[in-house]
């Protein structure tokens, strides 16, 4: 009885020191501290470890320099800019205007349909249960739009519509989109 009773006494002391140890504003003892205590990089900053004996660090781009199949957009984001943007044509191959022009809506249906509906005129399925409006029609005479603007106001966006340059796979797809949207004014002005 005295053997367990003092099996009792040792525990509960054990128990009592360790509590009596307790901060919870600091943890105790960490098995793992790296998974607690992350060491900080910054993302250009040389690092030097073992393995490379100079470091090693993110190499910046070189100056002037662009990604591998991406082309900057020749128009800046300005009303000037748009306004150069009116005046250019589609690059695309008139040959394949039909398939051009169904990759456009399938692309159309999937992006713009919600907003500036089916036909275009403004009546998405978003501005019927008025989560956004102002969504202009394309037979809108006030508005004026070309290929090559329509193509711009994808590739940065205009007022309240942000840029779809990022959802399209490459600038063709911006430009078929765009040659259906003028598809789309050609049939609302009939």
């Amino acid at each position: 009885m005295i053997k367990s009773f003092g099996k009792v006494l040792l525990g509960l002391s054990l128990v009592g020191l360790m509590t009596s140890c307790f901060n919870k504003n600091s943890p105790n003892y960490q098995y793992m501290p790296n998974m607690y205590e992350s060491v900080g990089y910054e993302t250009y900053e040389q690092v030097e470890n073992g393995l490379f004996p100079q470091g090693t660090e993110a190499m910046l781009p070189a100056d002037n320099t662009i990604s591998r199949g991406y082309m900057p957009y020749e128009f800046d984001n300005t009303l000037e800019g748009k306004e150069l943007a009116r005046l250019q044509p589609s690059p695309l191959d008139s040959l394949q205007s039909e398939t051009n022009l169904a990759k456009g809506k399938e692309l159309y249906d999937i992006y713009c349909a919600i907003c500036h509906g089916a036909k275009g005129k403004g009546q998405g399925w978003l501005v019927k249960r008025e989560k956004i409006l102002g969504v202009p029609s394309y037979d809108d005479v006030a508005r004026n739009i070309t290929v090559g603007s329509t193509y711009h106001t994808m590739y940065y966006g205009l007022n309240s519509m942000g840029s779809y340059a990022s959802q399209m796979d490459n600038e063709k797809e911006l430009w078929q989109v765009a040659e259906y949207v003028m598809q789309l004014k050609a049939d609302l002005t009939k």
